[in-house]
């Protein structure tokens, strides 16, 4: 009798490979479907199961856990319902090329294929988002390398794996050691290394190409985070200034006065300018996707830096594409570049960087927006933000300010949905990022749309949590200006179409007061003179603080550079019978004006 209590279950031996990989959490929601996975982290205290609301907030959850650690995230779902709502934080994972690995239930096994109540063919479901690798489990033996090599595929190939485990087979006995036989898999968790500096012929041709360029663009990527100094000597060397894709935004400070800022849709001037009057193009860890923001075909050559080679050549049609890890590949580059000594680039760089803060703070201030400029709070915002303070952004408006006013410092964090773009991920991103980093302040910024569709329940896991934490300080600033705006801008922007009022008008909830009603707290800021004072009592506040912004709808999160036929569609728009067409005409004035 001793000897079968002694006996581990699937489950549990599950829960101890997960804790030899390292995992320290797993956020998720339980179901019935993975009732022995959760009755064995209930008998063990090395990994934490964190209940969020909502499948989807337990994926982004992980996802921004991979984010803010470099480490594999860990999701955990029932079956059916709950395997479908994990998809769109896995997505996020897969498209933002983050190592994630998603634990599920499925019915028994004797009920497959009998339309069984939430049958659903999970292997099918996940073999998008999970396609490096999803597989069920039909038998004990399985489970040690089912873990291992979906760890190990996350890890090396940055990407969402999945491992199903059906109701029935949680609760057998498990097999450790599987037999030694024919048939059998015996894996194992050690290290995996494998060369990331590309072949000295292949660093000499792109040397060769940096250094006969005399006007040299770095535009760094997520890819490029840990290389910081690498970059900073490489564009010192060159005389090359820096812009930054959105995940790349952190990867080097903006106190620099080489760095550029972002680029793109929501970029500055000064970014917009060199890539399109330099002569060489350097592309370190990013797969930027909009080529009309890169250097027109033929006037610049290019070099790409990247750990996957299946993402090199693809945006710009580069002369030498070098397929390792961003800091080692560009350690193994310095030593064969020649520093330029004509710096006229470099200064004209220098200039328009100036002149691109300026130029955002004067929007920032301007004294003629008829509410609160969302740009101001963001300015003020960026005033207050500590060195190890930890951001993270939604989608929509709140991602063109992200980009543009915070000044980015060294050693903060910061991520948003690059490549999903999906709204909802601010909150559940700031609640991870928390839990990894208890001692750093986390701001979430988002819109009143992403605060609607999962903010508000991310908060009722906070408001059950705060106590428990070290630094409490989770400012949530919601702009609500009752308005998906950005949206209402590509509609006027890329359509020519009038603002439709039935699909982009919110409901006005008060976010600060429901932030109260949980138990945290929060302020309403109605004018500008608000703001700095809601931010610093947001700061100092001993509970994570809602600040809820009447936000100006008609702010237009503007590309750099508007064209003809760009200002042509916006006027169509307007001609159109757009309701707010003097705010939109005002707008545009104003960004045309500058």
């Amino acid at each position: 009798m001793a000897e079968q209590e002694d006996k581990q279950t699937v489950g549990e031996f599950l829960v101890e490979r997960l804790g030899a990989w390292g995992v320290n959490r797993i956020f998720g929601y339980p179901g019935d479907a993975i009732n022995g996975i959760l009755s064995a982290l209930r008998k063990q205290d090395r990994i934490a199961f964190v209940q969020a609301r909502h499948e989807e907030l337990a994926a982004f959850m992980a996802c921004a856990h991979a984010k803010y650690t470099g480490e594999v995230g860990v999701c955990l779902s029932t079956s059916g319902p709950g395997a479908i709502h994990m998809l769109n934080g896995l997505y996020d994972a897969k498209l933002d090329h983050q190592p994630v690995v998603a634990i599920v239930g499925q019915q028994k096994r004797a009920s497959l294929g009998g339309d069984y109540q939430q049958e659903v063919d999970l292997v099918s479901l996940f073999k998008d988002v999970a396609g490096a690798y999803v597989q069920m489990a039909a038998s004990p033996e399985q489970i040690r390398h089912l873990i291992d090599r979906a760890f190990h595929i996350a890890r090396t190939e940055r990407r969402p794996t999945c491992v199903i485990v059906p109701h029935d087979l949680q609760t057998m006995d498990a097999v450790p050691v599987p037999p030694r036989e024919h048939g059998s898999v015996l894996s194992g968790i050690g290290m995996v290394a494998r060369s990331m500096v590309p072949q000295p012929d292949a660093l000499r041709a792109a040397a060769d190409i940096l250094n006969a360029g005399s006007k040299v663009a770095i535009l760094a990527g997520a890819g490029a985070h840990g290389a910081a100094d690498e970059l900073i000597q490489v564009a010192e060397l060159l005389g090359a200034g820096v812009a930054k894709a959105l995940l790349g935004k952190m990867v080097l400070p903006d106190d620099l006065p080489f760095v550029t800022g972002s680029i793109g849709v929501i970029g500055t001037q000064a970014s917009f300018r060199m890539m399109n009057e330099c002569d060489t193009l350097l592309m370190v860890g990013s797969s930027f996707p909009y080529s009309e923001f890169l250097p027109p075909e033929g006037k610049a050559r290019g070099v790409q830096i990247d750990i996957d080679g299946t993402m090199v050549s693809l945006r710009y049609p580069m002369e030498c594409s070098l397929v390792g890890d961003s800091r080692a590949t560009l350690q193994a580059l310095i030593p064969l570049l020649q520093r330029k000594e004509e710096r006229s680039w470099r200064n004209q760089i220098e200039s328009d960087v100036k002149e691109s803060w300026a130029l955002l703070e004067r929007k920032a201030m301007n004294p003629d927006a008829p509410a609160v400029n969302p740009q101001r709070v963001f300015w003020e915002l960026s005033k207050r933000l500590a060195d190890n303070a930890v951001l993270a952004g939604d989608s929509g408006t709140v991602a063109s300010w992200y980009a543009l006013d915070i000044k980015a410092k060294s050693g903060m964090l910061g991520s948003l949905s690059g490549g999903l773009a999906t709204m909802g991920s601010a909150v559940p991103y700031a609640y991870a990022a928390k839990l990894a980093h208890p001692e750093r302040p986390v701001i979430a910024l988002v819109g009143d749309g992403a605060m609607q569709m999962n903010g508000m329940n991310g908060l009722i896991t906070m408001a059950r949590d705060y106590k428990e934490w070290k630094d409490p300080r989770i400012v949530i600033v919601v702009l609500n200006n009752r308005d998906l705006s950005f949206v209402t801008w590509e509609q006027r922007g890329m359509a020519g179409e009038p603002k439709v009022e039935e699909s982009q008008q919110l409901p006005d909830v008060a976010y600060a007061d429901y932030a109260k009603l949980l138990g945290l707290d929060g302020v309403r800021v109605e004018q500008p003179e608000q703001i700095a004072a809601a931010l610093d009592a947001a700061f100092r506040s001993d509970r994570p603080f809602v600040i809820d912004v009447l936000s100006d709808p008609n702010m237009p999160p503007l590309p750099p550079h508007i064209t003809r036929s760009q200002a042509e569609q916006y006027y169509k728009a307007i001609e159109a019978g757009d309701a707010e067409a003097d705010a939109v005409r005002r707008a545009l004035e104003v960004q045309g004006g500058e």
